[in-house]
């Protein structure tokens, strides 16, 4: 039995555990952002006929939420075990802090974009163009183009600045991160594909990560090597 726990938190804390989930949680994310992109229009005020042809693809989006959650939160647990000892407390909190904020907003915006989909099976006709339905809309909208995003940049700008003094990632894309989330954090709003920097960006530490593991198989975490 104690091997056995042994092995499973080794590999817990190799390089590659990380990457998958980075990978699975960016994938995810982008076909769901895409999804919804295509099918919902930008404008918060539009009156609500995508729901007519594109509810079913908006259905799919919704359903990928989840499972992405759960992989983004598995990329947050391994991270944090590769820091170990070098995690420190103020970084720890907001690095933690900021990732569970996204999810919660993530989830929240899916729920209300849930709720329009059962309010529209139920009285489509009734629904669109209603009071009910705008408040909804902006709802979801206010929160994952504004909060949301705005929260994911301090991820980055967190996970970057962790980065930079202890090295678990490339300093490049450190850089790439603080570089990518400061339009983030100020602009959002004015770019209307802006959602996918978020997961774009950890894609690319996923494959770093998995590079590297290929690269030195051996290699230590920074945890391990201390």
């Amino acid at each position: 039995m104690a091997a056995n726990e042994t092995l499973t938190k080794a590999g817990l804390k190799t390089p590659s555990a990380a990457a998958v989930a980075g990978l699975v949680f960016s994938v995810l994310l982008i076909a769901a952002f895409v999804l919804l992109r295509i099918s919902v229009p930008a404008d918060p005020q539009e009156p609500g006929s995508w729901l007519h042809a594109n509810s079913n693809t908006v259905a799919l989006a919704i359903n990928l939420f989840p499972f992405a959650g759960i992989a983004f939160l598995w990329f947050i647990g391994v991270l944090r075990d590769r820091l170990g000892e070098l995690e420190d407390r103020f970084f720890a909190t907001v690095f933690l802090g900021s990732g569970l904020l996204f999810l919660s907003m993530l989830f929240l915006a899916s729920a209300v974009a849930g709720g329009i989909l059962i309010a529209f099976v139920s009285q489509p006709e009734e629904l669109i163009g209603s009071s009910t339905f705008h408040f909804a809309r902006a709802t979801a909208y206010a929160i994952a183009n504004i909060y949301m995003i705005k929260v994911a940049s301090v991820f980055m700008i967190t996970t970057s600045t962790i980065a930079i003094y202890t090295a678990i990632m490339p300093r490049w894309l450190a850089i790439l991160g603080y570089g990518l989330a400061l339009p983030l954090l100020f602009g959002s709003a004015y770019v209307d594909w802006s959602f996918l920097v978020f997961p774009v960006w950890v894609l690319f530490i996923s494959l770093s990560i998995l590079l590297e593991k290929f690269r030195r198989p051996d290699a230590a975490t920074p945890s391990e090597a201390g």
